[in-house]
């Protein structure tokens, strides 16, 4: 290991705009840093600087990426390049000219592409990035640093891959470039090129979809996402790094869903060549994706891989990431983040010009993870199969709970019979009126087959009555069925014998006692050793009112 840099000029061209920006907030706290915030409008990098506040020294400066490079470093002076402008499938005839004035200038160099030619044909400077000592890495974000490390990550034990896939779920909330927007329309509907069965093939972005779940162990998942094919530099890189994989898949899922689903809509036009481009639409597209904002704001990221264990097994594994909040948008920023940190402690990438895949290792992400409201783990379907429904739920998560619950759910060949009172929450929906009452008609005990033919459970209430509001809880009434003069009646029974619903003058009883046995709406729905008991309680509280409503 190097020593330490005592400090360091960071130049990132683009430095005020989404990427760039939130580079510039992730890298604030580092005091041996010198930001250059740079871009072609020295007033916007003048008003970002004085915006911010931190512990690295932040300098507005002004940079033309198509002028003359050479001699706008010579005044920078800067130790590492970083080039957060783009987008990068738009650079013209000479992409790579601020690869080369900084090579040249003897800086390293990152960027965030991700253009999967870009990123490939930065191999060919390797040779003069080696001679003069530097580091130029491009595609330095979540495609493909953090797929590629996920993917080392759910390897580790040799597994042969047959397929990758991965998403991205970006909060709904989440600001996206124009840049971006420019990026995708661009690519929306063309052929590019992927690995599909172990061959060179062509595929048209967004418009190959498939919907998937992030789901990390314990936690509450995302909802189940639209998923379209995107150009990301991992439908060549995963492929060239794993030569043995048939199949890479990489997709984004960007909500809200009628917004993704107009975009594939304009893109299957594209694919029939009813359309040029969609780069001509990409400022409406821009505004529309400013104004059509609903939904939770919450983002994830999953990448499953399968493939055969070394005796020949299959495997299917899955990482999977929740964001919560603002946290989500910087995850594309953190990788470059990490590399900048890690040079701060000594540890330089070896010289030499090549794609990030590689850069950084699944431990590196959680470094700079911690602090965050991130939460994420591993699910190994083919470990998990065969086992309880719970356990195959939960994944690695079920080694948490108690032991008493695991054993629940651990069920052998016989009956486990359980004994004890139970607390049923009431839902929201508008069938939280009649789920309750179904559970609590069943005063006897009563056996529930488990996901296997051969195991059930058996739960008994020990004799009390099963509160459909819950054992501890008086049973409330809504509103609106105080207005509507509804109740639940003993006397009045359908064909199959279970009570109905009737009307009556006096249906509203108040429980003064704070306990479910009050309420004499229930009595109907109680064993009959304790519905007289129900009867006398009642009978002995209902001239004391409370503002607790009582609903059978």
């Amino acid at each position: 290991m190097s020593p330490s840099e005592p400090s360091l000029r960071l130049l990132i061209v683009g430095g005020y705009g989404v990427f760039g920006g939130r580079l510039v907030e992730l890298l604030a706290d580092e005091e041996r840093l010198t930001i250059l915030v740079a871009g072609r409008s020295l007033e916007k990098a003048q008003l970002f600087c004085a915006s911010r506040i931190g512990k690295a020294s932040l300098v507005a400066a002004a940079f033309d990426r198509d002028g003359s490079l050479a001699p706008q470093l010579e005044v920078l002076e800067p130790d590492i390049v970083v080039d957060a402008s783009g987008p990068f499938q738009a650079y013209g005839s000479a992409p790579y000219r601020l690869v080369e004035a900084a090579i040249t200038h003897g800086a390293d160099y990152l960027d965030f592409s991700d253009g999967a030619a870009f990123v490939r044909g930065i191999s060919r400077y390797d040779a003069a990035a080696k001679e003069r000592g530097v580091t130029a890495l491009s595609g330095v974000s979540s495609f493909p640093v953090l797929t590629a490390a996920v993917v080392q990550h759910l390897t580790r034990d040799g597994v042969r891959l047959t397929a990758i896939r991965a998403g991205i779920a970006p909060s709904p909330h989440a600001v996206v470039g124009e840049n971006v927007i420019r990026a995708i329309s661009s690519y929306a509907g063309q052929a590019v090129r992927v690995r599909r069965n172990g061959q060179a093939a062509l595929a048209h972005p967004l418009t190959e979809t498939m919907r998937y779940t992030i789901a990390p162990p314990g936690r509450l998942p995302l909802p189940n996402t639209l998923f379209s094919l995107m150009e990301v530099p991992d439908l060549q890189l995963l492929a060239d790094a794993r030569p043995e994989t048939a199949t890479v898949w990489v997709g984004a899922g960007p909500r809200p869903e009628i917004l993704h689903r107009a975009l594939i809509g304009l893109s299957l036009l594209v694919r029939a060549k009813l359309l040029p481009s969609l780069l001509p639409l990409a400022p409406l597209l821009y505004h529309a994706n400013r104004i059509l904002r609903w939904g939770a704001h919450r983002g994830g990221m999953f990448v499953e891989i399968e493939g055969h264990g070394q005796g020949g097994a299959r495997v299917r594994r899955s990482w999977h990431l929740n964001a919560e909040g603002d946290d989500g948008p910087y995850i594309p920023s953190m990788a470059i983040e990490a590399l900048i940190r890690k040079r701060l402690a000594g540890e330089r990438s070896k010289p030499g010009a090549r794609p990030a895949t590689g850069a950084l290792s699944l431990a590196d992400y959680y470094q700079v993870f911690s602090g965050r409201t991130f939460v994420h783990g591993t699910r190994d379907e083919t470990a998990l199969a065969g086992r309880p429904l719970y356990q195959r739920v939960l994944g690695e998560a079920y080694d948490a709970l108690p032991p008493s619950l695991r054993a629940m759910h651990a069920l052998g060949d016989g009956v486990l019979r359980v004994r004890g009172r139970a607390c049923v929450e009431r839902g929201k929906g508008c069938w939280r009126v009649l789920s309750p009452g179904s559970l609590a008609s069943r005063p006897k005990p009563t056996t529930f087959p488990s996901p296997s033919p051969s195991r059930r459970k058996a739960r008994a209430s020990s004799g009390s009555a099963i509160s459909a509001a819950g054992a501890s809880q008086a049973c409330r009434c809504r509103a609106r069925a105080a207005r509507q003069g509804w109740s639940r009646s003993a006397s009045v029974r359908s064909a199959s014998g279970s009570p109905s619903w009737s009307r009556t003058k006096n249906c509203i009883w108040w429980c003064a006692t704070g306990t479910s046995s009050a309420c004499p709406c229930l009595a109907s729905w109680r064993p009959a050793a304790t519905a007289s008991r129900a009867r006398k309680t009642a009978a002995s509280t209902s001239k004391s009112r409370s503002s607790t409503r009582c609903w059978g």
